[in-house]
């Protein structure tokens, strides 16, 4: 298979364009590099600036926590959903806008999908990577058209985009299915990926933009 093309950056969505709510998938590891939690900070704010309210795991810490912090610094909407089993290990927010706590983390899952109209994923450990898998996956069988788009620092999410690539070389993933995953390197890069129109069989972003 040829190597995908990359695909130059969108202008900016005008705002109408823009989704109402943005999910953020990301870690909840304090310990997580400062760089990636002043990312988290910097994702929230931003949303909250566009008019975007966050929806989150509910949590006041690692990436999680910085993301909720930046939008409510910047006066935006910030929904966090957590089930109850978790309120002390991720010590819930209760400085959200709305703090939903759920019986199950299916539960969970369920309705951060359903209040969002797009999805963002940031750096993050097994959580981040099964929430995104799943969400994704609701994608790929018709549950679901919101845009989905992964923020790539520094590399990252390198080695995972080469292993997409690799299942799309070995016939696990259909080619037009790319498309369900936008990457972007840069925060700066993220509302205009979030306003792009969703088109079946639309260019790879496997392959940073």
């Amino acid at each position: 298979m040829e190597p995908l093309s990359r695909v130059p950056p969108a202008p900016p969505a005008p705002a109408a364009q823009l989704p109402a709510s943005v999910c953020v998938y990301c870690g909840s590891s304090n310990r997580a590099p400062a760089a990636h939690q002043d990312l988290a900070r910097d994702c929230g704010r931003l949303l909250a600036r566009a008019g975007i309210a966050l929806i989150y795991g509910g949590g006041r810490i690692g990436l999680m926590g910085r993301a909720a912090d930046g939008a409510l610094a910047a006066g935006g909407q910030v929904i966090g959903i957590i089930p109850r089993f978790l309120t002390q290990r991720e010590v819930g927010n209760l400085e959200v806008t709305e703090l939903v706590v759920t019986e199950t983390m299916h539960e969970r899952k369920r309705i951060m999908a359903e209040r969002a109209e797009a999805f963002v994923v940031l750096p993050g450990g097994l959580g981040t990577l099964d929430e995104t898998f799943e969400i994704l996956t609701w994608a790929q069988i018709g549950l679901h058209d919101k845009p989905v788009v992964l923020l790539n620092p520094g590399g990252f999410w390198d080695p995972l985009l080469a292993m997409l690539r690799r299942m799309v070389d070995s016939a696990y993933v259909r080619p037009e299915q790319q498309g369900l995953l936008r990457v972007v390197d840069r925060l700066e890069d993220l509302l205009p990926a979030l306003g792009r129109e969703v088109r079946p069989g639309g260019r790879s972003q496997f392959e940073r933009a």
